[in-house]
């Protein structure tokens, strides 16, 4: 029976050594020298200071910035909580919900959206992750002549750096044409300085 133990502590010890310590110590070094800005999280930084990160979404809500798709990590982009909603579609809750971010996002950008206009799937609703950085070009075009009006900008200004913030699929195929938030954000605030985007 001590046999058995003994065997029994030896492998767990054994697979905990390399499954809970080798393994994840190999992977993390891999990325960090194959990778080492997504592995740092994908942070961005202006005047020393960390404003967001590339690859983790962040709430934007102010009128002069962009606006990411909704989020259902906790109380939305909370990247501890990483998580969607998990609601079906016939869902009342979501259903509700979809149809107050339309509501919302028709009242936000009334020069851009015509009342009973359908409205880009990621305008709506959350991803998977309830953490996705990216919007499609269609959702960023839209908040467009919001964006020009608050900033006091034209808005083939602001037309021009979605256009310039659009991201092909990843080699041609994997994916579809995105824009990054946080980084469209900065390059508006490069074009006409505002409130640090940390600022939200």
């Amino acid at each position: 029976m001590l046999k058995l133990f003994r065997a029994s502590f030896v492998m767990m010890a054994l697979f905990i050594a390399l499954c809970g310590l080798a393994y994840p110590f190999a992977i993390t070094g891999i990325a960090k020298l194959l990778f080492p800005a997504q592995a740092a999280g994908g942070l961005v930084e202006r005047s020393g200071h960390v404003v967001g990160s590339r690859l983790i979404a962040q709430g934007f809500s102010r009128p002069e910035y962009l606006h990411p798709r909704p989020s259902a990590a906790g109380n939305g982009y909370d990247a501890v909580n990483s998580s969607g909603s998990n609601f079906g579609p016939m869902d009342k809750k979501l259903i509700d919900r979809v149809a107050g971010d339309a509501a919302k996002i028709r009242a936000d950008n009334p020069d851009a959206v015509r009342a009973g206009a359908v409205l880009p799937a990621d305008a709506v609703t959350a991803s998977g992750s309830g953490l996705d950085p990216d919007i499609s070009p269609g959702y960023a075009a839209l908040q467009a002549p919001r964006i020009a009006k608050a900033r006091g900008l034209s808005p083939s200004e602001v037309e021009k750096v979605l256009a310039d913030a659009t991201r092909e699929p990843t080699l041609g195929v994997l994916g579809e044409r995105r824009v990054n938030v946080l980084e469209a954000n900065l390059a508006l605030d490069a074009l006409q300085p505002r409130a640090h985007p940390g600022a939200r």
